[in-house]
């Protein structure tokens, strides 16, 4: 279906990209469908939860990008996905998959997806949101806290081990890959009007 429009949102932990999209979601509704690329983490069943505390899951080999860039391909046909579901607060994919329809917009989230190019060539609008690493680091601290069940130690030390050094070795170079960066994602009102009037301009040509 040549109708759909891919918008890949990227950038790093605590970005913002995550109240980017539901600033998107809010506004579009029904028009709209969100694949997370956190969702195709890898299943590991054959580790122990403590070994899977220890695996670097800020890397692009701790996804199963293949599946994702197929699970596209198929939306942009028009088809449905079954997404699988992972569960954070078991370092695991869950049993559970959730049905995704395809809609005219179809939002791709996540820290690594400008970094693959299988991605990369399935989207027609790339936008990077740009954040300070103090303030994505509060924010990630906050929410694995809150959210996933984790302590502020953990969450400390993957940053500290994993997730800043491969925020620099991937996910700041794929900032060239973007066509549009957002400073502070999600509460950039200037950048998220000009992103809602181009999206419009897309659904009004299709229905057009």
């Amino acid at each position: 279906m040549q109708d759909i429009l891919v918008v890949g949102i990227a950038g790093g932990s605590g970005s913002g990209k995550t109240t980017l999209t539901r600033r998107l979601m809010d506004r579009f509704g029904d028009d709209i469908a969100v694949v997370h690329h956190d969702n195709y983490y890898r299943a590991h069943d054959d580790l122990t939860y403590e070994e899977r505390t220890h695996l670097n899951y800020d890397c692009p080999d701790s996804f199963e990008t293949e599946l994702m860039a197929e699970h596209l391909r198929l939306l942009k046909m028009g088809r449905s996905i079954h997404c699988p579901v992972y569960d954070y607060t078991v370092h695991n994919r869950s049993s559970e998959t959730v049905l995704i329809e395809p809609r005219p917009i179809i939002l791709v989230e996540g820290i690594m997806i400008f970094a693959e190019p299988l991605l990369v060539e399935q989207m027609d609008i790339k936008i990077f949101v740009d954040t300070d690493a103090d303030i994505r680091l509060c924010r990630r601290v906050v929410r694995d806290v809150c959210e996933r069940a984790r302590t502020v130690e953990s969450v400390t030390r993957q940053w500290l081990s994993t997730v800043k050094p491969m925020h620099e070795m991937y996910v700041e170079p794929s900032k060239k890959n973007a066509d549009i960066i957002v400073p502070e994602g999600g509460e950039n009102r200037v950048a998220i009007s000009m992103i809602v009037g181009c999206i419009e301009r897309h659904l009004n040509a299709v229905r057009a």
